[in-house]
């Protein structure tokens, strides 16, 4: 009998007052992203809660109304990453007078991916996860029941499936350590191994997904 992938132990919400007030989320956004801004600059380590409070221009009293700590903060906007993450998948794969192509949902993940990577402030160190100490890369387990949920309904398939959800963890977790091979080879993505990556996608997940939705 197959055993059940495990699931990602639930971590409790980063925030300690999830806003309410427009005036508040906005004030929260700003920390976060001062937060990813200072990531950019100097490294998790030489980040500060007081740090964080000068660059947002807020007083610090209103960072630990929302945080205890900088780890906190970082873990928060690593959970603001993920769902900008699933929105960016959503919206290039929302075509409704067209089937969604799996093999072209695939390369959207990874090219995706790839441009949060280049573009957004502080990715390169808070992606999905805390970057210290490394959770034991418990985050691939929700990304990969996030993109698991993104494209079961349109593909027809059961997302709570437990070979579908092991399949999409084994291709989060190969996708994953060759993306990082290619940024330590060249800080933009090696395009050779982004190539070679989406490829081995392709080739694994087709024995799983063939025949799931019409396909090109």
């Amino acid at each position: 009998m197959q055993q059940p992938t495990p699931r990602s132990t639930p971590h409790p919400h980063p925030l300690r007052r999830v806003p309410v007030q427009q005036r508040s989320a906005a004030r929260l956004a700003r920390i976060l992203d001062a937060c990813a801004e200072l990531l950019e600059e100097t490294g998790y380590e030489d980040l500060s809660t007081r740090a964080v409070a000068h660059r947002a221009e807020v007083p610090i009293g209103s960072v630990y109304r929302f945080f205890p700590n900088k780890r906190a903060i970082a873990a928060a906007l690593a959970r603001r990453n993920l769902d900008a993450y699933a929105a960016r998948i959503t919206a290039r794969l929302t075509t409704p007078e067209a089937p969604l192509v799996w093999r072209h949902a695939m390369d959207v993940v990874v090219d995706e991916y790839l441009a949060m990577k280049r573009t957004v402030p502080g990715f390169g160190l808070v992606e999905f996860t805390v970057p210290a100490p490394r959770e034991s890369r418990q985050a691939n387990y929700e990304v990969a029941d996030r993109l698991l949920g993104l494209l079961a309904a349109r593909l027809g398939l059961d997302a709570a499936d437990e070979r579908l959800r092991t399949a999409f963890l084994v291709g989060v977790e190969t996708a994953d350590a060759l993306l990082q091979l290619a940024f330590r080879t060249d800080p933009a993505g090696d395009p050779a191994i982004v190539a070679e990556t989406k490829e081995l996608l392709r080739a694994y997940l087709a024995r799983y997904l063939d025949g799931a939705a019409p396909d090109g």
